[in-house]
């Protein structure tokens, strides 16, 4: 059976264990990074991480990308959005259907009317 978990900061990942997640509070990149390896050899389907963790371990969370599992999901920290997990749906949704259709620039917008 496949499980999802989240890693973050506590005040992040304590949110997602009301939730039923199970939760992996850690607080360098470094044990993010060493959580991830062993959440996927745990068969963990999904792996919610914050933002604030994954930006200075994008390398491996690239590594799992190409697989069809784990999924990882980046997600704003306690601290606020940094972006990189919109960016990084857009390159997603942009790479399976051939075109961005969520953030079009305002230059390529479509007038709706």
């Amino acid at each position: 059976m496949y499980k999802m978990g989240v890693i973050g900061d506590r005040d992040t990942a304590i949110a997602f264990k009301a939730l039923g997640i199970n939760t992996f509070p850690v607080n360098s990149e470094l044990d993010a990074e060493n959580t991830i390896k062993k959440l996927a050899k745990d068969n963990y389907a999904v792996i919610f991480i914050t933002e604030q963790l994954a930006k200075n371990i994008m390398g491996t969370i690239e590594e799992y990308n190409s697989n069809l599992l784990p999924s990882i999901i980046l997600i704003p920290g306690n601290k606020g959005t940094l972006g990189i997990a919109i960016k990084n749906l857009e390159k997603s949704v942009e790479k399976a259907i051939g075109v961005d259709i969520l953030f079009e620039s305002e230059g390529d917008s479509i007038e709706r009317g």
